[in-house]
């Protein structure tokens, strides 16, 4: 196919103390961007100044497009309708490019035969105890990843302009998930998806049990609201519901060997996490590494009451999004064939 020309579009909002890092890590690509596209939410802390600045220092087109109070999903949407590229690359704030990042997700695109969308990836970024347990806990390594059943994340990800348009861009009426759900819409347009293990993002997870807790909340009121993974919600309801109290009630009424049930199923539960963060505190001393350990499962046990309480919450809207979702994509859709 050839050389192809490649917009990077990031979405920002209040991003001044992450934003270095990743506007170093672009500079610093083996494959530098035909341009960058920026688009602001409605920043208050400098974000905007700062991009003005790096932009007039780069030798390719950069633009920041400024929407005060728009979704990510309508930040992207506008950013990629504003680029000039056939490939759009997409990734966020607060994240660090390898240097081989780029061109990793876009030789595909220069090949034979060539697929509308690469799918990157991202390794969790941390430093001290608590913040490596929590990388354990809640990212999965690249190594991990099954290519035939991985959703990439806009974090990491490129596909071509026309992919886009051809499904109606980003779901905009959606929260959460929006990235998941435009995965989902590319998939069911038949559109060829590539895997590039080597286009590797690094993402720092939360930092306190807190913004954990309403990440992962949030997140179960997008699947609420969209109708997504139905069944794995009701698997955590039957466990913590159902099976948790059952194991307690049955060492309570005949022997407190039923106890080993919890042991049993929280290692299993806890396989991975456990062998990530393993190879995660090699080095570390034994105090530091053994509370490491003893995070994991309370991070765990938090993440699951937080999608717990999420999911409800998203339900009641649910119906109505999915109307609306229905009736965007029918009028994007229209747009884009006038």
């Amino acid at each position: 196919m050839g050389a192809v020309s490649v917009s990077l579009v990031v979405t920002v909002k209040n991003e001044a103390e992450t934003l270095p890092e990743l506007l170093t890590s672009i500079e610093a690509q083996s494959r530098l961007p035909d341009e960058v596209i920026f688009v602001d939410g409605g920043s208050t802390d400098g974000t905007f100044k700062l991009l003005q600045e790096w932009g007039e220092r780069q030798r390719y087109p950069v633009r920041i497009l400024q929407e005060p109070g728009c979704n990510i999903a309508r930040g992207r949407n506008l950013g990629i309708a504003a680029a000039s590229g056939t490939v759009i690359a997409v990734t966020d704030a607060g994240v660090r490019l390898e240097p081989q990042w780029l061109a990793c997700l876009v030789r595909p695109f220069e090949q034979a035969n060539p697929p509308e969308v690469v799918a990157g990836v991202f390794r969790g970024q941390a430093s001290g105890t608590f913040h490596t347990a929590m990388a354990a806990a809640v990212l999965p390594e690249p190594e991990e990843l099954d290519p035939c059943r991985f959703w990439p994340s806009s974090r990491s990800v490129a596909f071509t302009k026309g992919a886009w348009e051809a499904v109606g861009g980003y779901p905009e009426w959606a929260s959460f998930c929006e990235d998941l759900l435009f995965d989902m819409a590319l998939a069911a347009a038949g559109k060829a998806f590539a895997f590039a293990p080597k286009a590797l993002v690094h993402f720092p997870p939360r930092r306190t049990l807190h913004a954990f807790f309403r990440q992962y909340r949030n997140y179960a009121m997008g699947d609420g609201q969209t109708g997504l993974y139905l069944s794995r919600h009701l698997a955590r309801y039957a466990t913590y519901l159902g099976l948790v109290p059952l194991l307690l009630l049955a060492s309570i009424h005949f022997s407190p060997l039923w106890l080993l049930g919890y042991a049993v199923g929280g290692a299993l539960y806890l396989r991975r996490p456990l062998l990530r963060l393993a190879r995660r505190t090699q080095g570390f001393p034994f105090a530091a590494r053994l509370a490491a350990f003893l995070w994991l499962p309370v991070i765990r046990i938090c993440g699951d009451l937080a999608k717990m309480l999420g999911y409800p919450a998203g339900l009641p809207r649910g119906l109505l999004l999915r109307n609306l979702n229905r009736r965007y994509r029918a009028g994007r859709l229209r747009r884009i064939g006038q």
